[in-house]
């Protein structure tokens, strides 16, 4: 990733924002952090960091990012937050990310839920709702 602004749409510059994330130099201190950084690891096809983000009870074994039908993502917008902070154990946030595939746009929204453990967050899962 360039050190130009952060591809999760928080207009910081990447290195001081989701870089140290992905790079495994610091965890993700809040739920929106790590979904931030999650959204930078997908632009980027970061599918090692997705998979050590991802909760174990519910990680897949492999993503395939590459299976032909890549989406070239184009912004992130967070909708809403609840819990997900530095006391909480449990944390949704609530975003719209936009696409592209074969140049057509599509958006997907989704309630990510988040968990805390041994004091590191991770992605437990979502309800997804794609549009066009």
């Amino acid at each position: 990733m360039p050190s130009s602004e952060c591809p999760c749409g928080s207009g910081s510059a990447f290195t001081s924002c989701c870089g140290p994330y992905l790079a495994g130099d610091a965890s993700a201190p809040t739920a929106v952090a790590l979904m931030r950084s999650r959204y930078c690891a997908y632009v980027s096809g970061d599918e090692a960091y997705l998979l050590d983000t991802w909760h174990p009870s519910t990680r897949p074994d492999v993503l395939n990012l590459d299976s032909g039908q890549t989406p070239t993502w184009i912004g992130l917008k967070v909708v809403a937050g609840h819990g997900g902070g530095s006391a909480d154990t449990e944390g949704s946030v609530e975003f719209v990310a936009r696409y592209k595939i074969n140049g057509k746009a599509h958006r997907m929204r989704e309630t990510s839920r988040f968990v805390k453990d041994q004091g590191r967050w991770f992605y437990l899962d979502g309800d997804v709702d794609s549009q066009r």
